[in-house]
């Protein structure tokens, strides 16, 4: 009998050791996987990555990172990021498939699309970074700073709220420069469509929030383009809101090449093949920079460029594209659209990821992990205020059997 209660002693202290050993076997795991996360998130930020000008060129880089190459510490390329391939960006094909598109939305109506063949995978990313196989990663991108703007009256005046937060507090007493692009659809076939920008400054309350009125709007179904930068402290955050009077027919901006900055002008039926051919949209496009200040400026014209135009955009194959060059500044491509007098609207494309301000995530799927480290950085994206989060896991961590 004492030699059964022996054995199940012994048996019971194996187990128990067994388990002890893999537990202390998978916390070095977690603490190694943690420590890999510190120094890759590190690695990607301040790391412009090979050729350190990848972002505005059209090759595949040889090493990946992310910095902006003409600054230091945290500061990121607007281009770089725009050449990641985001796992919900969607997929379109322009006139037909002869040409795929993937894109990253910028919010409803405004999109920002690059070749397919110009895109940075995932899977080039884990090969350029050395840990194909061995890790996987999410690397997500919020900004700090969240402006939020909402229509509550459409016109006589024209009433809009915004509210502006940080991370989970309101940012009180915050500066708000903002600019109103209001369309003018045109009146005669002979005419193209056109707009006026109408800017000012002004300020939130304790509570983040303030309302701004603009009494010459006495149309409720004029088209416009609201975009706000909220400022305080070092910190810069941009919202932004649209209304447009066509949603079956509109014109999309499309990259057609990033290291010669050439943009397409596609219509809508163009995208998937979803329309009919022979559509025509009539168009106005420039170009704004965002000044030392926070206002919107147009690129003044001169004979060398070709940024301000005024065309038509007709969809089918065998019609002729339309092309714009942008210049290596970051900004927003403007392009107002009309199909008649009544249907019209306006695209803002940003030129650089934080034009606009929306997220970007690039990588893996982190829900789907049993354990993933994690870690944060605060960056800056050509002024305005990201927070930088990398989420890492393991494929060769052991689970505690009990």
């Amino acid at each position: 009998m004492s030699v059964i209660i022996f054995l199940a002693a012994l048996l019971l202290f194996v187990s128990l050791f067994s388990q002890t050993v893999q537990t202390a076997i998978l916390y070095q795991q977690h603490r190694a996987t943690a420590t890999k996360c510190s120094d890759l998130i590190d690695n990607m930020l301040l790391n412009p990555g090979s050729p350190s000008s990848w972002g505005q060129t059209s090759t595949a880089p040889t090493e990946f990172g992310l910095q902006d190459p003409e600054f230091t510490e945290y500061q990121l390329s607007p281009f770089s990021l725009m050449r990641v391939s985001s796992p919900a960006g969607e997929h379109v094909f322009y006139k037909q498939p002869s040409a795929t598109y993937v894109g990253a939305v910028a919010g409803l109506n405004n999109n920002l699309f690059i070749p397919a063949t110009e895109a940075v995978n995932y899977s080039a990313a884990l090969k350029l970074l050395g840990i194909n196989n061995t890790y996987g990663f999410e690397l997500s991108l919020s900004p700090v700073v969240t402006v939020s703007v909402s229509e509550t009256k459409a016109a006589n005046p024209l009433t809009l709220s915004l509210s502006v937060t940080g991370t989970g507090f309101p940012l009180s007493y915050a500066t708000i420069s903002y600019c109103l692009i209001r369309v003018a659809l045109p009146t005669t076939d002979a005419n193209y469509p056109a707009y006026t920008m109408q800017d000012n400054i002004t300020t939130v309350d304790q509570s983040g929030s303030t309302q701004i009125q603009f009494p010459n709007v006495t149309d409720a179904n004029q088209c416009y383009a609201f975009v706000a930068y909220a400022y305080l402290g070092g910190l810069l955050g941009v919202g932004y809101h649209e209304r447009v009077s066509s949603t079956s027919e509109y014109v999309t901006p499309l990259i057609q090449d990033i290291q010669s900055q050439k943009v397409l002008l596609a219509h809508s039926f163009d995208l998937n093949s979803s329309g009919p051919t022979g559509a025509s949209l009539k168009y106005n496009a420039t170009f704004a920079l965002l000044t030392e200040d926070y206002t919107l400026r147009e690129l003044p014209l001169n004979a060398s460029n070709d940024l301000s135009k005024v065309g038509i955009v007709t969809s089918g194959v065998g019609n002729p594209d339309v092309t714009l060059t942008l210049p290596s500044n970051v900004g927003i491509l403007i392009v107002t659209y009309a199909k008649d007098q009544f249907d019209g609207g306006i695209m803002l494309m940003p030129w650089g990821v934080s034009s606009t301000g929306f997220s970007v995530s690039f990588g893996g799927n982190s829900q789907s992990q049993e354990w993933v480290a994690t870690d944060i950085r605060q960056v800056t994206i050509n002024h305005v205020s990201y927070q930088a989060k990398l989420a890492l896991w393991s494929y060769s961590g052991q689970q505690v059997i009990s």
